[in-house]
């Protein structure tokens, strides 16, 4: 049989000789550690993860005391989402169109600013909702911009060799965040108010304004390609369209993302009528999701290679478990459910990033990273008024056990479509020497 036509399974992410010889445990976590760029790049991401949750969680809080609204505080969560789907293809024409490490300290400095604003109206006592509206949506705009382009830097900070090791610890970092943020924020909302939570979020900026100061341009691997006027807004759609290796683990994070990214509106609403337990009850279980989340990125950072086979089953696992969660009787057995499914979910976005990010050329991996948010906040966007009706009407169990079912044919739909990827794994093999040689002409 001529094994030319078989579909290729293994995304590499290391040359096939270094596959065959699995380096140490500690060298595999922590390998794109090494890199002077990223060990300063993830420390500014450790201060600022932690601020976005104590900001995301004041903010929360403020809107409802502001209005007594829970649907106020949905607009507003909205109005962040919205100028993704609106300039997140945009943003990444802007990440090709000049450089990363620049449009990432102006997007930076313009959230800080953003916080810096919030704070100021809130402990003036001047604050309406209005102004958390508009601030969200300015927010929501920078967010647009900054997204991709910092997705799209990674890949310039440890080049592809690391890239999938860099993508599991910036997971880890966000997940640090999920299981500090809230706790840092309830402490200064009980003791001095939400406008000092703000003041601190505007203040934990300049630790990854700093770090970009303190990168070295000279040692990144394969600095921002010259743009061409050839360089169109569209070029990424149709790449990502003509290439079905790429296009396939963007549709996969899609499809989990509609339910994956909404978990917390069920588990809100399992706690209230299920468990029949206040926030507190809500914050456990959310905390129990962000731990099993942050083993799971560890485990993804310490991985060789990206595989469609190993997406395939995770996605598997992760849609039984919605299923089996859907039937969990209190709150240890629903928790031992939610370990596995945050740390399930966190290591298929991570492959699903890896895939990506190895497959885009240089000149158009801004726009690509932009189709992959695009499609990933855009899902989440869409399936959070579809999820919140079946919990609102049949009840949170009924909501677990659609999201496992739905991913689940999802799941089916896509492996029988799945690309022949033969020509896509020498596409990519080809992306890997070609960011291996730019690296070291660099």
């Amino acid at each position: 049989m001529n094994r030319a036509h078989e579909p290729a399974d293994d995304l590499p992410a290391f040359p096939s000789a270094q596959l065959r010889r699995q380096p140490p445990l500690r060298e595999r976590l922590c390998g794109s550690l090494r890199e002077r760029n990223y060990r300063w790049f993830l420390a500014g991401r450790l201060f600022v993860n932690t601020g976005t949750w104590v900001q995301r969680i004041a903010q929360d809080w403020l809107v409802l005391t502001l209005t007594g609204s829970a649907t106020a505080v949905g607009v507003t969560t909205a109005l962040q989402f919205l100028p993704t789907l609106l300039f997140g293809l945009t943003g990444g024409w802007i990440a090709d169109r000049w450089t990363k490490r620049r449009i990432l300290l102006i997007t930076q400095t313009a959230m800080a600013l953003t916080a810096a604003a919030l704070a100021a109206l809130t402990l003036t006592g001047h604050v309406t909702v209005w102004h958390v509206y508009v601030i969200a949506f300015a927010l929501g705009t920078v967010t647009a911009v900054d997204e991709p382009t910092r997705q799209a830097f990674v890949h310039e900070v440890v080049g592809p060799h690391h890239l999938r090791n860099a993508i599991g610890l910036n997971a880890a970092a966000w997940q640090f965040g999920a299981l500090a943020g809230p706790a840092l924020s309830g402490a200064l909302m009980a003791g001095v108010g939400p406008g000092y939570a703000f003041a601190v979020n505007a203040l934990t900026y300049l630790a990854p304004i700093g770090a970009l100061l303190l990168v070295r341009p000279h040692e990144l691997h394969g600095s921002d390609v010259t743009f061409t006027s050839a360089s169109r807004l569209r070029d990424g759609l149709r790449h990502t369209a003509r290439e079905r290796a790429m296009l396939w683990p963007i549709l996969l994070v899609g499809a989990f993302g509609f339910f994956t990214i909404n978990l917390p509106v069920t588990l809100a609403t399992y706690a209230q009528s299920v468990l029949h337990t206040d926030a507190g009850g809500y914050g456990l279980l959310s905390a129990t999701t962000a731990a099993g989340a942050l083993a799971g990125a560890l485990l993804a950072a310490q991985r060789a290679r990206t595989a469609y086979r190993a997406m395939s089953v995770t996605g598997a696992v992760l849609a039984a478990l919605y299923v089996g969660a859907s039937f969990a009787s209190g709150p240890w057995s629903l928790a031992a459910f939610l370990l596995p499914m945050g740390a399930m979910t966190t290591m298929l976005n991570t492959s699903t990033n890896t895939a990506v990010q190895l497959g885009a050329p240089d000149a158009l991996r801004g726009r690509v990273m932009g189709v992959y948010v695009l499609v990933f906040v855009g899902s989440g966007a869409l399936g959070g008024p579809a999820l919140g009706a079946v919990n609102e009407t049949f009840g949170p169990r009924a909501g677990l056990l659609t999201a496992g079912a739905a991913t689940g044919l999802a799941l089916c739909a896509l492996l029988w479509a799945r690309p022949e990827q033969g020509k896509g794994r020498q596409d990519l093999i080809h992306s890997v020497r070609m960011d291996k040689n730019v690296a070291s002409s660099g």
